[in-house]
């Protein structure tokens, strides 16, 4: 990260949990924290603004389980998005940073840890394997195939699930991230030209071969992950879900509880639109930001969709909450087998949605702000057409 970038990194819209962190660190610094004694404090005090450790303020103690029998997958209630760390969000901190605040997320309990070859591409999961080194008993790494890449470059008009590519991809992946066995290998996307019987049966494979314990499926639906699950049982639906897009709640979440699979969501804060930093004024990096060129993003849909963060601001101002720990409160708050994967660069951040693992809401309170939500129609399609193609309805 460029060096007048630094400070702009470091400050954001939750910058006051950062001070409040620092006033009673000393009184609420639990023991398995002394490993990481750099302290918000010193993050403060410093010109350079890095994240060098934490606070030993929140930590995340709840655990939650993906999946049922064979395929049962305990991990922290909580997981953590790692694509951000050096990919499609703007500024990034530099690797040092990056390394440091997931060992700071995993001294704070987090045991799940989200990639993808994707990412980058490869990049993030090298980025992963260096900071998860020596970390493997007590974490989950999962990563994901499918998309086809020809010479490092993906080629987007095309999925590669074959048998072939989703051993490449796995043999890359576990190189890359420096282990033996992936916690949980999913489908990025469904491939047209590959049944997913076939892919069940290739991830089945894998799994007695001891290189991944979990199969897990991505933005597919209920008919795919039905058929899926007759092979080999996924622990885990992974697809996009926050108040902005419910979609899932058609079929597939009560799929997911018909047939014990977990289901994780991925930017369950919306890329950090909920969070409310987000203005029509946000400048994202044309090379380094998919958000720039997602319809939900554009100026005008901004301008209309932040009557829905004031929504959550004014849910959450009586109760002591910020608009991020609303909306993963309220993930949360849905079934026992929903594991939200926030993605962060910040100290500040990580703190404050482990926070929201603790917060718990009445079903009216659950009911009133989702028809407060859905009140407010959403502008803008949450992927292009090219994208949105790839996404099972």
């Amino acid at each position: 990260m460029r060096k007048e970038n630094r400070k702009d990194w470091d400050m954001d819209r939750r910058g006051f949990l950062k001070k409040a962190a620092v006033a009673s660190a000393a009184l609420c610094v639990p023991p398995v924290l002394s490993k990481t004694m750099a302290t918000e404090m010193a993050v403060n005090s410093s010109s350079e603004t890095s994240v060098t450790g934490g606070s030993g303020m929140a930590a995340i103690g709840n655990r939650r389980t993906l999946g049922s029998g064979s395929a049962a997958m305990e991990v922290s209630a909580m997981g953590f998005g790692c694509m951000g760390l050096n990919y499609h969000r703007s500024q990034h901190p530099d690797k040092k940073q990056a390394i440091a605040l997931v060992h700071e997320a995993v001294e704070r309990g987090v045991t799940l840890f989200d990639t993808a070859e994707s990412y980058g591409p490869y990049k993030n999961e090298l980025l992963m394997g260096e900071a998860l080194k020596g970390y493997g008993d007590r974490v989950f790494v999962t990563s994901k195939f499918g998309h086809k890449f020809v010479n490092g470059v993906q080629v987007k008009s095309e999925e590669d699930s074959s048998p072939a590519n989703i051993r490449k991809v796995c043999e890359e992946s576990l190189r890359r991230l420096g282990v033996e066995t992936l916690g949980m290998f999913y489908q990025h996307r469904a491939d047209p030209d590959t049944p997913v019987e076939v892919v069940a049966e290739t991830v089945r494979e894998l799994i007695r071969e001891g290189k991944v314990l979990h199969f897990g499926l991505c933005e597919v639906n209920a008919d795919t992950i039905r058929r899926a699950h007759a092979i080999q049982p996924v622990t885990a639906v992974q697809s996009e879900y926050h108040l902005m897009h419910r979609t899932p709640e058609e079929s597939v979440l009560p799929l997911c509880a018909e047939l014990g699979i977990g289901f994780v969501p991925y930017s369950p804060i919306n890329r950090g639109f909920l969070g409310g930093a987000i203005t029509e004024y946000t400048q994202f990096d044309a090379t380094n930001d998919n958000r720039q060129t997602l319809p939900r993003f554009t100026p005008e849909a901004i301008r209309a969709n932040l009557r829905i963060v004031e929504v959550l601001h004014a849910f959450g101002r009586t109760r002591g909450y910020t608009a991020a720990q609303v909306a993963l409160a309220w993930l949360m708050n849905k079934h026992p087998w929903i594991v939200p994967i926030p993605g962060t660069t910040k100290l500040s951040h990580l703190e404050e949605n482990l926070r929201a693992a603790d917060i718990h809401f009445t079903a009216e309170e659950m009911r009133n702000l989702e028809e407060a939500v859905a009140a407010i129609p959403v502008t803008g399609s949450r992927y292009n057409a090219e994208q949105e193609a790839k996404v099972q309805k």
